[in-house]
């Protein structure tokens, strides 16, 4: 086994960037439309382009942090900090509740839920940097419990991560009310949990006790519950109501586009028909311009870069990087399958994104960010005969420089 340094994994990063490219065709496309969409129904004065040079910056930032996260920064960079940067995070969070309560301009609300910070020309939503923050930190922890052999120890292991995790959720989903970013966080839990080397037994208990919590969540509230009644009556094929409207017009754009698609610029139901065309719809916008086929090539995209991410994961020698690599697939997996069930009614609507797709800064520029660890993590695999390898770098078979054996509790 070797662990000289190598060539990156090409792959994730050209479909990493060109999902980022189809996604800009896309608001390009479909801006003016929204534009003129909320100008002549809120009384809004929004350039025709506004949106895709919104989007072209978001683009270029999260470029930016790609290549700073592949060139500049090193995981064990990350790792040192790894818990200032969970501090930071679910400080962050907590910020923005008692701003929207105390009813500061500097919360961004909408819809009644107060999830970005408004910082003037630009919006930050925490929930982002949160996930990134998250998988960083149980990475660290999961693997120093690993090796101090406390992994299921009640005291030293699940307090201390259900105190994290569940401050977590609990902001994100509850004062937030951000339930699609709920379903990432608890995709990125259970992913590195299992990847972890816990038991068996108590994983699938902290399943059943955390789909419990989500079963009580969606029962007790009245707007969850409307959306869960839609979906019924989606499926049921019952007569159509405001509560419907969203998922049988995200399936008629699909439907439209058949197997070709009607092309670009040449949308319906983005000028007014389909909500959120360009941030959580954006997968039915494409099924209407590109077709059947279009979609399958986005999934199959899509599909390559998890499956190198897994490549990864597979190949790295060390614990704490491995997790984290899982930690960003498994982020990545929940956005992408989520989306696509709820735009295709095989599940419930849930209010995320399509990674790298959908309109949108932060969300893009700390998903780059992340996926660009783990390209420069590719470049420290194990394996025989490495190809490329590059012989100026002739480091240790063990350890890797981006890897740090720091040990605290």
């Amino acid at each position: 086994m070797k662990t000289r340094k190598h060539k990156a994994d090409l792959v994730i990063m050209f479909a990493t960037i060109a999902l980022m490219a189809l996604g800009l065709i896309v608001i390009y496309a479909i801006g003016p439309m929204r534009a003129n969409v909320l100008n002549s129904t809120y009384g809004t004065n929004y350039d025709s382009n506004y949106f895709f040079l919104r989007q072209l910056l978001s683009v270029g930032l999260a470029l930016v942090a790609f290549f700073v996260a592949y060139f500049l920064v090193p995981y064990r960079f990350l790792q040192k900090y790894a818990k200032p940067l969970i501090i930071v995070a679910i400080a962050l969070s907590v910020l923005l509740w008692i701003l929207a309560k105390m009813g500061s301009s500097l919360a961004k609300c909408e819809l009644g839920e107060c999830r970005w910070f408004n910082l003037g020309f630009v919006s930050f939503q925490p929930a982002e940097f949160l996930k990134i923050a998250l998988i960083i930190y149980l990475a660290d922890f999961l693997s120093r419990k690993k090796e101090e052999g406390t992994i299921g120890s009640w005291r030293e292991f699940w307090l201390p991560l259900l105190i994290v995790c569940g401050a977590s959720l609990g902001l994100v989903v509850v004062a937030q009310g951000d339930l699609g970013s709920g379903v990432a966080l608890i995709a990125i839990i259970f992913g590195m949990l299992l990847a972890s080397g816990i038991s068996m037994k108590q994983y699938l208990i902290m399943v059943v006790a955390v789909l419990a919590v989500a079963v009580l969540a969606v029962a007790t509230s009245a707007h969850r519950m409307e959306r869960v009644d839609a979906w019924i009556a989606t499926l049921h094929g019952t007569e159509s109501s405001d509560s419907t409207y969203h998922i049988e017009n995200a399936m008629m754009a699909i439907g439209v586009g058949g197997m070709f698609g009607v092309g670009i610029g040449n949308s319906v139901q983005a000028t007014g028909y389909l909500p959120e065309s360009i941030n959580d719809s954006v997968f039915a916008i494409m099924g209407e311009t590109f077709g059947f086929i279009g979609l399958v090539l986005v999934i199959m995209v899509f599909g390559a870069i998890l499956l190198r991410m897994l490549k990864v994961a597979d190949g790295t020698a060390e614990p704490d990087n491995r997790l984290f690599v899982i930690g960003v697939f498994s982020w990545m997996l929940a956005q992408v399958v989520v989306n696509i069930m709820a735009m295709t009614s095989l599940i419930p609507v849930t209010g995320i994104t399509l990674p790298l797709l959908s309109y949108g800064g932060t969300s893009m520029i700390f998903m780059a960010f992340a996926i660009g660890e783990v390209l420069q993590l590719s470049c420290y695999t194990s394996r025989e005969g490495i190809k490329h390898e590059d012989t100026s770098s002739r480091r240790g078979v063990r350890r890797t420089h981006y890897s740090s054996r720091r040990r605290s509790t």
